[in-house]
């Protein structure tokens, strides 16, 4: 039984949770009524990492941080998209430093994180935006690839983290930023890998944010970004039924407004955030007759080829490794 010392305890941590709960709730509303671009921090001078940033949206967000101000690091594997997208960012008078890395080679991770560190400074906003997608059934799934979408989608995320998070934790500055996916809330068909990965970087995610907030690194921000089917040519040959897929200059937009913003989530389109509850109100069969008969997910799905070999952000043939099957966000 518990005695009365332990039940004030309870009465007093429930009071308090009901305060904190009004504040924060009045404090949603009150930001949800201000736009965005009147509470939005300024990144002149930060330095920014951008993985995945020689094409897609993480091209896209580079050239935006860019125009803001930051000093800019992408990491890709694609060389010839790094140096187009260095070649743009310094067109508008930006600064860009481009760096070839595999993340998926942790020893690779961790050297090139030395070198910035030594040549540009210490990254203050790190943006994890390289993903990779395979797209097979599970028995279909070779051993290999499902190897490369774990080290490129989750496992990447512990070496770069890593690599940076010392820093932030010694100024208490710094913002982190996921680039998750919707797959990573509800499992989809031809992805069990990718969904997995996503599922993981999502938990990863979170949990680093509960052990910077008990450990008093307010100055640490964190946003996680999961945005439904983007038009990259990521997931090319795949006709959604009730919406269009999401356009890359739309979605950097919002990562970037939202990073800005000190948004700690970000759910693309913002719909989704209101409808994904039901997986776990509705019954399961409810929930499959749902997906399966109106939203047509895994109908969908089937028609799923990869990345455009002619897609005009396929990795260059210059690469030391063979990526030609690496789709990169």
């Amino acid at each position: 039984m518990m005695n009365l010392k332990e039940g004030m305890h309870v009465i007093y941590d429930l009071l308090l949770f009901i305060g904190m709960a009004i504040v924060y709730f009045t404090k949603t509303v009150v930001l949800t009524l201000i736009p965005r671009r009147y509470r939005a921090k300024s990144i002149k001078g930060e330095i920014a990492l951008v993985t995945g940033g020689a094409s897609g949206i993480g091209k896209l967000i580079a050239i935006r941080f860019a125009k803001l101000g930051a000093h800019v690091v992408v990491w890709d594997i694609n060389k010839n998209g790094l140096a187009e997208v260095a070649e743009e960012i310094r067109k508008i008078g930006g600064k860009c430093w481009t760096y070839y890395c595999d993340i998926a080679d942790k020893e690779e991770v961790y050297h090139t994180a030395k070198v910035v560190q030594i040549e540009v400074g210490n990254v203050s906003l790190l943006i994890n935006n390289a993903g990779y997608v395979y797209g097979k059934t599970f028995m279909k799934l070779p051993d290999n690839e499902i190897e490369k979408t774990f080290k490129v989608n989750i496992l990447s995320h512990y070496w770069i983290t890593k690599s940076f998070l010392k820093d932030m934790m010694k100024n208490n500055h710094g913002h982190i930023v996921t680039i998750a996916s919707v797959a990573g809330l509800l499992g989809i068909y031809n992805c069990t890998d990718y969904s997995a990965t996503k599922f993981a970087a999502i938990g990863c995610h979170e949990s680093l944010f509960t052990e910077l907030k008990v450990h008093g690194y307010e100055g640490i921000h964190m946003t996680l970004v999961c945005p439904y089917l983007i038009n990259t040519g990521m997931f090319n040959g795949v006709k959604p039924r009730l919406m269009p897929m999401l356009e890359p200059t739309y979605v950097a937009e919002e990562v970037v407004t939202g990073v800005l913003a000190n948004e700690t989530l970000i759910v693309l389109p913002n719909i989704l955030r209101y409808l994904l509850p039901f997986k776990s109100l509705l019954p399961m069969k409810v929930s499959w007759a749902l997906m399966y008969h109106i939203l047509k997910g895994p109908q969908i799905m089937m028609t799923f080829k990869g990345r455009d070999s002619n897609h005009k952000d396929n990795n260059d043939n210059n690469s030391t490794t063979n990526y030609k099957d690496r789709c990169v966000r």
